[in-house]
């Protein structure tokens, strides 16, 4: 054990990454430099060195003295750490991202307890390739309804509703301590990947997705862009809770660009006939 009282993890041989590796911990807008210093320490006292930080107000975040005297022995996390100027960027290569948001949003993805989104990872990370994305919003106001729509999950910490607001590097901590049980656990609950399914495609995969259905939508007149509403949204949140895999993703496509197709060859007929 370390003085801190965390055992330390030793890499694993080989060139194959470590579960350790590929878990990300993604900072949304991060207001204070203080708290992305304190999130690294978070991380690394628990064995994961992923951090990504989108569109910070302190650009020069790793080099901050603040950032620095709260990182403590992760200043190594905290030089290696991501900037991304957008969440997508972020979610770049992600099979699994959850949103870290305290309730269900009406048009979000279905909302999971902390230890469940943990397993889940801990299954996809033991059972394949891929990588997992947890997603923290600002200090002050959250993740917005478009970056939790964004991810293909919502996840909740437990709290005491009367004072349910955790500090962000807090709710890091809380994180990425469950993604180390779930990963040290062994057992899986079987409700999780009942059929042992094939994992679930990735984050570019998933966005491309939804654009080649938006298309075919629009192409056959089910979705007017100029009032779009909230079916795309609506959309998002029906197959957020399916986890699509690469072969599904395959089909839903596949599906767009025949509807995409038809109508151009009817269009075409009609334009000659004129």
């Amino acid at each position: 054990m370390s003085a801190i009282g965390v055992e330390q993890e030793s890499s694993a041989g080989g060139d194959a990454p470590s579960p350790f590796d590929r878990i990300r911990f993604v900072l949304v807008a991060p207001a204070h430099a203080g708290n992305i210093g304190a999130a690294a320490r978070a991380i690394r006292t628990m064995g994961f060195r992923r951090l990504d930080v989108v569109s910070p107000r302190e650009p020069a975040f790793a080099e901050h003295p603040e950032a620095l005297a709260f990182a403590t022995h992760a200043a190594d996390v905290l030089h290696t750490a991501a900037r991304h100027e957008t969440l997508p960027q972020a979610l770049a290569g992600a099979r699994l991202s959850f949103a870290m948001t305290g309730y269900a949003r009406e048009f979000g993805p279905p909302l999971l307890d902390l230890r469940q989104a943990a397993a889940r990872a801990a299954a996809l990370l033991r059972d394949g390739p891929g990588e997992v994305a947890f997603v923290f919003g600002p200090e002050r106001t959250g993740l917005t309804n478009e970056d939790v729509e964004r991810c293909g999950a919502c996840c909740a910490i437990a709290a005491d509703a009367s004072a349910a607001s955790l500090n962000l590097a807090q709710a890091v901590q809380v994180a990425a301590y469950e993604c180390r049980l779930a990963l040290a656990g062994g057992a899986i609950d079987a409700r999780l990947r009942p059929f042992d399914e094939a994992p679930p495609a990735s984050h570019e995969r998933i966005e491309a997705m939804f654009t080649h259905l938006e298309r075919a939508l629009v192409a056959i007149g089910y979705l007017d862009p100029a009032q779009p509403k909230r079916l795309m949204p609506r959309l998002r949140r029906l197959l957020a809770r399916a986890q699509p895999t690469d072969a599904e993703v395959d089909i839903l496509r596949g599906i767009a660009a025949a509807i995409i197709e038809r109508r151009t060859e009817r269009a075409g007929r009609k334009q000659s006939r004129r």
